[in-house]
């Protein structure tokens, strides 16, 4: 389905939060790259999610619609949150200590978990929707030269028998996020990628 991002549709925003509140799996657009998501507490969406990447140990990233919401995830001190606050919304992901909040079958015996809050009206719109942030995953083409899937598409035709709902809002970047742990005292950048730190 194809959402804008001015005034998302109403009736077509509820199909995707159906899909998830029913323990599905979408593929939709943030800052960076297409990816796969899933409501935080679906076990099943969660597995489905780890197996279209192909990785027996994916990494934990939760997509969230503000640092408030964040913080009821993952433990955010004062230099932290001044980091957070220069750097989102946009296209980085933050490696940064779990609350209790965060389901232990999705930590798998990891104390850390990649914290994402894109500069994407169609992501926020959809977990503010749901009403809670996504277990979430970057679309990959293992079989492709680029290594992310950009063109909807392509991701459709690949994807239309593995998920439930595909979400298009055009092409998307071939730029994944950059990757920031946090657990520090100074922020280390992991991956660069989209974002520039601040």
């Amino acid at each position: 389905m194809r959402l804008y991002d001015k005034n998302p549709n109403e009736r077509e925003l509820r199909k995707v939060v159906d899909a998830l509140d029913k323990g599905g799996v979408i593929i939709y657009p943030t800052d960076s790259v297409y990816a796969f998501g899933c409501r935080l507490n679906s076990v099943e969406g969660a597995e489905r999610i780890a197996t279209l990447c192909g990785k027996g140990e994916q990494t934990l990233s939760v997509i969230c619609s503000s640092i408030s919401e964040a913080s009821e995830y993952v433990r955010i001190d004062n230099a932290q949150f001044k980091v957070l606050k220069r750097n989102t919304p946009g296209p980085f992901t933050f490696i940064m200590n779990a609350s209790g909040a965060i389901p232990n079958r999705l930590l798998a015996k990891r104390k850390t978990v990649g914290i994402r809050i894109p500069d994407s009206p169609i992501a926020r719109a959809i977990i503010e929707a749901v009403g809670s942030p996504l277990y979430t995953a970057s679309v990959k083409d293992p079989d492709s030269i680029v290594e992310y899937t950009t063109d909807p598409e392509l991701i459709w035709e690949r994807y239309a028998d593995k998920v439930d709902v595909v979400v298009s809002a055009g092409y998307g970047s071939a730029t994944p996020t950059t990757i920031v742990d946090l657990t520090d005292r100074e922020p280390e950048i992991i991956r660069e990628g989209a974002g520039e730190l601040l």
